[in-house]
Parts: C-alpha cells; structure tokens; sequence
C-alpha cells in the first residue's frame, strides 16, 4: 500500500516542481497578451517621412570640372585604353584632352596621370581648358569659318588656354586675331589681358580714342598706359608707344599715338631743365589685380603718419632680394610691409625706401578735393635723398620739421621755413583700388 502511492506522491511531487520550474521560467504574460488595433487615422498616424539619421554622412569632394563629351571612337575604351591614348598621343590633343577628365572622374589623380602618360599636371589644365574654349568657338562660330579653328589643331592648346578669361564673343575675335598676326603664347597672354582689362580703364587718358571692339585696339591701349608710366623721353617710352602705333586700328587711336610720339620729339631739349627743377609728384589709384598682374613688383617697409619722424627713421633702410627664388630679405625685422607694381618712379628704388601710410589725404598740399576726406592713402619716399633742392619738388616732414606728426610739403615752402633737410623725397602717392575709377588728381588740386 505504502509503496503503491508513494510513487504516485512522488510523481505528483516531481510534476508539481517541474510544474512550479516552468513558471519560474515564463515571461510575464502581459508580453503576450494581444492588445486591440488602434483605429486608422491620417491626422494620428501620418506617413512615416525618411529620417535623416540614414542618410549617408556627407564626406568633402574636391571639386571636378564635368569631363567634357568623349569622341566616339574613344567611349568604349576603359581606363587602361584611355591612359594608353594619353601615354602614345594617339589622336589630335583636343581629341584626347577629354580623357583626362574621364580619368579624374574615375580615380585617377593629375600625379598619377603624370607618371603613367608623362604629360605634366600644368600641361593636363592647359589640355583640358583649350579644348573647352575650342569647343566654345566651335558653337560661337559654326561652319562660319572653318579654317580658323583648323588653325588651332596643331599645338593650339597653350594659345587657346590664354583667352579662357574672355567671353565667347570676345573669345571668337581673339581667336581670330591670334591667327591673323601669328601671335605666340605670350602675345595670346598679352591680348587676352588687354581685352579683360580694357572696360575697367574707363576714365583712363586717352581711353576714349580706342575702340574696343577691336582686339587691335585694346592691345594698343595696354601698350599706350605703359608708356605713361615711364618718364617723359625716355627710351622705355618711346618704345612703348611704337609698339602701340603697330598694333593700333582704328584712326582716332593712331592719331592719339602719334600726337604723343611728336611730342617727345619736340621736347627732347627740355628734358634736362625738367629734371633739374624736380618733377611733380604722380597720383596713381591702384587697380584691383593690378599687383598680380605686375611683371615686377617692389616691397618696402610701411610706418602710419601718426608716428612721426621716429616710425620712419627705425624702418629697414635696405630690402633685397636673395637667391635663386627671390626671397626678400630685410635688414631687420619689421611689422608691417606693403607690395606695389614696378612703377617707373620706384621701380630703381634702393636702399632707403618706406611708405608712410595716411588715413586720409589732408596731409597732402592741395587746396579742396572732394576725395581728400574720404580714403587712405600711401605716400611713398626715399630717405636716401633728403636735402631740400627743389623748389617745385614734395619732401616728407614732421609737423614742426623732423617730428611729430608727418605731412608732405612743398620744397619751397621749406626752403622759405629755411629748412634745408627732409626726412626724404616724395615719389609717388598711392590711392586705393576702386571698382569704379574717378579722375586722377588734377592740376589746380595742388597748393
């Protein structure tokens, strides 16, 4: 009896501990319970929009130019076959510039590109650029003349490279005067600036007699500036306004040119007296670019007009240039500096040089000017010529001589004081760049 229900305790004990184990071991039955769907509304559930948290973090990409259209016979090609073309010059160099594009779209890097092919990472821009701009004169001009872009199929890249700069009107016209003349790369250069630069002389002496419709005349009005920038009768003159004889167009311009080269002719004998009697002080605004475009520039020490004779006299009388690079050198150290176009009046400053900068232009000796109030600007001096020789010449001074605040005077204002020192002779004044040129300083502007 006894052993007949002890096994059926025992079950009934084991089943309730397996019972009570599997209880332990349920999750709670709320987690399965079903609960009712939520009634359907668009204003309680709207559209789940995309959430920004996956889109794909943004990463920085250089920027690269849209490759230009393949020619058909190299659009199956792969990037083996492409930097084959490249590397064997298989084909004409407008054909093949486009896979330079294609490449750099597919990975390739200008260095990599260069060690594959040897075409260098300056000649790859010069490639891609001058097809661009050929493409553009092939749209601008149709079948009009055929001929002139034929003209550019051999070695046409660096020349078409120089008037990218240009609108496709003005492209066109230099394209076609490039031809015309038998220009080289650095006349294509030089047209190509005196066309961009030419709207923005408006205002210019003598601008008005070039027309610039003409590529012609815009190269001979760039020559014409330059010949106002050198000293009257002087060789570098001359020169420069023969060169903008040859090239001139229309006659209102050669007739400007030539009254001009007369005139050196008739003045040769006052060169002398001219020079002896000092020569008055040029007023030039500087012009946005204008140092960039410069084919020599000079750098010289500043000092503000506050500081007196003192600022000037510790500025570093000598800055040069060292080396195969040109690295400027002064003799000591010095806070602030300022780089200008090689004008003729300080282009063969030396030692001594500074430039004193003013916030305004009253310490000036003109009697009213409407600017004169209203902008900074830079005289420049040379300390190495200090005596007080001409009467008509402009010398840098303190207020009381030497010190205090500095001021340019007129020679013989200071020959009358019976000052016979300065802290150096004024050669040139400096107006800031302008988007809009007004007139330069007038005659009856000085006292």
């Amino acid at each position: 009896m006894l052993s007949a229900t002890a096994p059926a305790t025992s079950l009934s004990a084991a089943a309730a501990h397996t019972t009570t184990t599997f209880l332990l071991h349920t999750p709670p039955l709320r987690l399965f319970l079903r609960r009712p769907p939520n009634p359907i509304s668009a204003s309680l559930n709207p559209s789940p929009s995309p959430s920004p948290l996956v889109a794909k973090p943004q990463v920085y990409q250089p920027f690269r130019p849209p490759p230009s259209p393949l020619p058909s016979q190299y659009r199956s090609l792969d990037a083996a076959g492409k930097l084959d073309v490249l590397a064997n010059r298989l084909g004409l160099w407008f054909e093949y510039a486009p896979l330079i594009s294609s490449l750099i779209q597919e990975g390739f890097t200008p260095p990599t590109i260069e060690e594959i092919t040897g075409i260098g990472g300056v000649q790859q821009n010069t490639l891609v650029v001058g097809a661009q701009v050929r493409e553009s004169l092939v749209q601008t001009i149709n079948d009009a003349d055929p001929d002139l872009i034929a003209a550019f199929d051999t070695g046409g890249a660096e020349l078409l490279y120089e008037i990218r700069l240009l609108n496709a009107e003005k492209r066109a016209a230099a394209a076609r005067y490039i031809v015309e003349n038998r220009l080289d790369g650095k006349g294509a250069q030089d047209l190509a600036r005196a066309m961009k630069d030419f709207p923005r002389r408006r205002g210019d002496k003598g601008w008005e007699s070039f027309n610039y419709d003409y590529p012609g005349d815009c190269l001979a009005f760039m020559h014409y500036r330059l010949s106002r920038e050198y000293s009257n009768m002087s060789e570098a003159r001359t020169a420069a306004l023969e060169d903008a004889l040859k090239v001139a167009v229309t006659e209102e311009a050669r007739s400007l040119i030539v009254r001009d080269l007369e005139r050196e002719g008739e003045g040769k004998d006052e060169v002398e007296e001219e020079i002896e009697a000092g020569v008055r002080v040029p007023v030039v605004r500087l012009k946005i670019g204008e140092v960039a475009e410069a084919t020599t520039v000079v750098v010289l020490p500043v000092c503000n007009g506050e500081e007196g004779g003192k600022g000037v006299g510790e500025a570093p009388m000598e800055v040069r240039s060292e080396g195969e690079f040109g690295v400027v050198v002064a003799e000591e150290g010095w806070r602030r500096w300022v780089v200008l176009p090689g004008w003729e009046p300080i282009a063969g400053l030396g030692k001594g040089g500074v430039v004193v900068a003013f916030k305004d232009a009253r310490a000036l000796p003109w009697r009213v000017n409407r600017w004169y109030k209203e902008e900074a600007i830079l005289v420049v001096a040379d300390r190495s010529r200090k005596e007080v020789e001409a009467g008509d010449g402009f010398y840098l001074t303190g207020a009381t001589g030497s010190d205090g605040e500095l001021k340019v005077q007129r020679g013989s204002e200071l020959m009358e004081m019976g000052l016979k020192e300065s802290l150096g002779t004024v050669l040139l004044v400096v107006r800031p760049p302008k988007d809009m040129d007004d007139d330069q300083l007038s005659d009856e502007d000085w006292d």
